[in-house]
């Protein structure tokens, strides 16, 4: 019987993580495939896709349209299993492993800089609608809270988000299975309560056909754009040994997803066919019994706490990326103060804005879609070749330097495709010109991808050093070796 190896010192849980972006040597690595599964199931039993699958009903789509496209979406969850690979080959979180595809420059504005600001802002959503939630349960109890506690309970909110993620990667995988537990849980009893309520005969009014098929092709950009805001697999798998099967990462990360998006997707659909889906979290007491609400209330609080554990520990890491030389702790907490004074700021002293920032991540499909895209064609074109301290070499003599820190195929591909997403895109703030010219219809989520992974695929072929992905020159290799490495697409 094998039993797995003892977690090494920097990576302990209940001890603060010493790694940061840094590469992770072969001594500090541990661990299983299947402990992903918990790690991303943690931050995926989340109310968020409850909303979701009432969206697609509120769309006008029938049932079982609504149940294909939410399946059918989340097949994105694939590509986050694949970008997980490069963790374990690498040692290094996703925002090193940028460097091979943008050069270390141009990583910090196309890896780190969006990393830090589509993380910022899930951060404060996140943080807002655990505190509405929080609020709404302590009302349920008759408990009258005096003037600016308020403050106090989002500001707990906070410390709980981010406590977990500045304690690192061990606590998380010591914690995820609980919460996947505690949470999944809620939703199985939910679950009783909406298929007893559901009218499986339920049939939206008819729409128009050019009509109809644009609210098929928005809903199903609504539903890829929750696994296309992950392209951070590689920040979990990164301790994994490097002699780990890459199948069974790439499985256990994207099942982590999946099922829960799915499962809770389903049931936000399957609740639209019985209830209002406008504000679900009121609208839900209608079908659950009276003592069940407070523990609804409790699970909406439990699951944004746990979603925003990854994507705080993430935002942290992608930081680093910037530049600046701090702590990965220091970086959580500084991001993690933004976000909750911005998420204060939002809440209490201009809700209208709240919506309007709601509204605007609609669009960080046009940016991610196209991201995991170029990402993930990187891998396959180095076939996962991905040297550690390389990467964590930013100087500019070194391997990822490229043409003056900038690899062009890299920043080419996510400039055209992210425009012609943003013009594809149809969400509530705008439509994009393309959008209007297709009767409505956001292709965003598809041709983005598409396009970026494509082009970056041509670019990265016309550089004669890349086309031996093994080729890999180092800091310490003859400078005419260096030479050739910084060669620009022809």
């Amino acid at each position: 019987m094998t039993t797995a190896p003892p977690e090494p010192a920097a990576d302990r849980a209940g001890h603060i993580e010493t790694h940061g972006a840094d590469y992770i040597p072969p001594a500090d690595r541990h661990g299983r495939p299947r402990e992903l599964f918990w790690v991303w199931m943690s931050a995926n039993v989340i109310y968020l896709y409850f909303v979701i699958g009432g969206v697609l009903m509120l769309l006008g789509l029938s049932l079982w349209e609504a149940l294909a496209i939410t399946i059918v979406g989340n097949l994105w969850w694939a590509a986050v299993g694949w970008l997980a690979i490069s963790g374990p080959a690498s040692g290094t979180p996703s925002v090193a492993i940028m460097r091979a595809m943008f050069g270390v420059r141009g990583s910090r504005v196309f890896g780190a800089g969006l990393g830090v600001v589509i993380g910022v802002f899930y951060e404060i959503i996140n943080i807002a609608f655990a505190t509405l939630a929080a609020l709404a349960l302590v009302e349920w109890f008759g408990i009258a809270l005096p003037a600016g506690a308020e403050w106090i309970v989002l500001a707990g909110i906070g410390i709980l988000s981010f406590i977990i993620s500045v304690y690192g990667h061990a606590t998380i995988l010591k914690l995820a299975p609980w919460f996947s537990a505690a949470l999944a849980v809620v939703f199985i009893v939910l679950a009783g309560f909406v298929f007893g309520a559901a009218d499986f005969a339920y049939a939206p009014p008819p729409l128009d056909p050019s009509e109809h098929i644009a609210m098929i092709l928005l809903g199903f950009a609504v539903v890829a754009s929750s696994p296309l805001s992950w392209g951070t697999g590689a920040d979990y798998a990164r301790y994994l040994p490097e002699s780990v099967s890459k199948a069974r990462v790439a499985l256990w990360t994207a099942l982590g997803g999946f099922v829960p998006a799915v499962a809770i997707g389903v049931l936000g659909v399957v609740a639209g066919t019985a209830i209002d889906m406008t504000d679900p979290q009121l609208t839900v007491a209608e079908i659950v019994p009276a003592w069940f609400m407070p523990v609804f209330l409790g699970m909406i609080v439990l699951s944004s706490v746990a979603n925003n554990v990854l994507v705080a520990y993430s935002t942290g890491l992608y930081a680093l990326g910037l530049g600046f030389r701090v702590s990965r702790v220091a970086t959580i907490v500084i991001t993690g103060v933004v976000s909750t004074a911005a998420a204060a700021w939002f809440l209490f002293l201009a809700p209208a804005f709240l919506d309007t920032l709601n509204s605007s991540l609609e669009l960080a499909v046009t940016v991610l879609g196209p991201l995991v895209a170029v990402y993930a064609v990187d891998i396959l074109l180095r076939r996962n070749r991905y040297d550690g301290r390389a990467l964590a070499d930013e100087r500019r003599d070194g391997p990822f330097w490229y043409t003056h820190g900038v690899f062009w195929p890299g920043v080419i591909a996510m400039s055209v495709a992210t425009t012609t997403a943003v013009l594809m895109a149809n969400t509530t703030l705008y439509v994009g010109p393309l959008s209007v010219a297709l009767g409505g219809a956001d292709l965003s989520a598809i041709v983005g991808p598409l396009l970026a992974g494509g082009l970056y695929a041509l670019l990265w072929l016309t550089c004669a050093p890349y086309r031996d992905p093994a080729a890999r020159p180092t800091a310490h290799a003859p400078a005419e070796a260096r030479a050739i490495h910084e060669e620009v697409p022809a």
